[in-house]
C-alpha cells in the first residue's frame, strides 16, 4: 500500500526553506514518486524512487513516467530549473516538444510559482539513479500546447480551508484527476467532480476510484476520512487499494488534511 515510504516524519507546510517545502510537497500530497518510481504490489520499490515508473497504459497511449532524479544522462540533472518548471506546469520538454497524458498539465498549470520552484529545488537533492526510460507512445493527437506560458500563480491563503484544500486536491495533488469520471470524449466530467468510478489496473489488480463527494462521505467523520487517505483503511475496516499513495499522504500535516477534508465536504453531492 506504499506504506513502506512512510518514514515517520513530516515537515510543516510553511517550511522555511524551498528545499524543505519542496520535500514536503513531493513526498506528501503531490506524491510524485507514486508514478515516477518503479512499483511492486506494495508500491514504489526502495532505491528506485523517482527513477521512472512502469508504463501507464490506456487505449490511447502507453506512457512511461520519466526519470526525474538528477542523473545527468537519463534524468533531469542537465535541465535548468526553468525547464523543469515549464515541463511540470506546461507540458513542454526542454527541446520544445509537447508532452502527453497522464500528466495532468491542465491541473499542474495552477501550481503556485513558489511551490513549483520548491519542488524543483528538492528534486535536485534526491539520489541520482541511472535509468533510461523508453519513449511514450501516443495513439491520439496531442494538442499544439496545453495553454499559454504560466507565471504569476499564487496559492490561496491557508486561512481559507476550502480554497486551500481545493488547491491541494487540484493543482498539487491532482485528486480530482483520479476521482472524477471521464466524459465520452476523454476529458474529465467536472459536472460530476469527485464521483469516482475510474478504473486503475496494476500489480495490485484493478482498483476503482471512490466517490469522495458528500453523497458518499456524508456520514463519515473527519477522522474516518483522514484514516482512509493516510492509512488506506475504509470506514468499515476494509483495506483500500493502490494507486492511492497512502504512504505519501500519511506525511501530510494535520492542517493540510483538515483543508482537504473541508474541500471534499464542499463538493456537490453526486450519487
Amino acid at each position: 500500500m506504499a506504506g513502506v515510504l512512510a518514514a515517520g516524519w513530516s515537515l510543516p507546510a510553511d517550511a522555511e526553506t524551498p528545499v524543505e517545502r519542496g520535500r514536503y510537497l513531493v513526498e506528501s500530497i503531490a506524491g510524485c514518486g507514486n508514478c515516477h518510481s518503479l512499483q511492486d504490489a506494495n508500491g514504489p520499490i526502495p532505491g528506485k524512487e523517482y527513477a521512472g515508473g512502469p508504463p501507464i497504459q490506456d487505449a490511447a497511449f502507453d506512457a512511461w513516467p520519466a526519470n526525474i532524479t538528477p542523473d545527468e544522462e537519463t534524468g533531469i540533472g542537465s535541465w535548468t530549473d526553468d525547464e523543469i518548471v515549464r515541463a511540470i506546469r506546461e507540458g513542454v520538454t526542454r527541446d520544445g516538444r509537447v508532452m502527453g497524458p497522464p500528466m495532468p498539465f491542465w491541473l499542474y498549470r495552477g501550481i503556485a510559482d513558489d511551490d513549483a520552484k520548491a519542488m524543483v529545488a528538492y528534486l535536485r537533492t534526491v539520489k541520482p539513479v541511472k535509468n533510461k526510460v523508453p519513449a511514450s507512445v501516443y495513439r491520439m493527437p496531442l494538442p499544439p500546447s496545453w495553454g499559454p506560458a504560466v507565471s504569476g500563480v499564487e496559492a490561496p491563503p491557508r486561512s481559507d480551508k476550502v480554497a486551500y484544500g481545493g488547491y491541494l486536491a487540484g493543482p498539487v495533488g491532482h485528486c480530482v484527476e483520479c476521482h472524477t469520471p471521464m466524459t465520452d470524449k476523454g476529458g474529465l466530467d467536472m459536472a460530476r467532480e469527485g464521483a469516482g468510478t475510474r478504473e486503475f489496473p496494476g500489480p495490485w489488480g484493478t482498483s476503482i476510484s471512490r466517490n469522495i463527494t458528500p453523497a458518499a462521505l456524508g456520514d463519515w467523520t473527519d477522522a474516518e476520512i483522514k484514516r482512509a487517505i493516510t492509512q488506506g483503511v475504509s470506514r468499515d475496516g476494509t483495506r483500500l487499494m493502490p494507486p492511492m499513495g497512502f504512504g505519501f499522504y500519511a506525511r501530510m500535516t494535520d492542517a493540510d488534511l483538515d483543508a482537504l477534508v473541508a474541500w471534499m465536504r464542499s463538493l456537490k453531492p453526486v450519487d
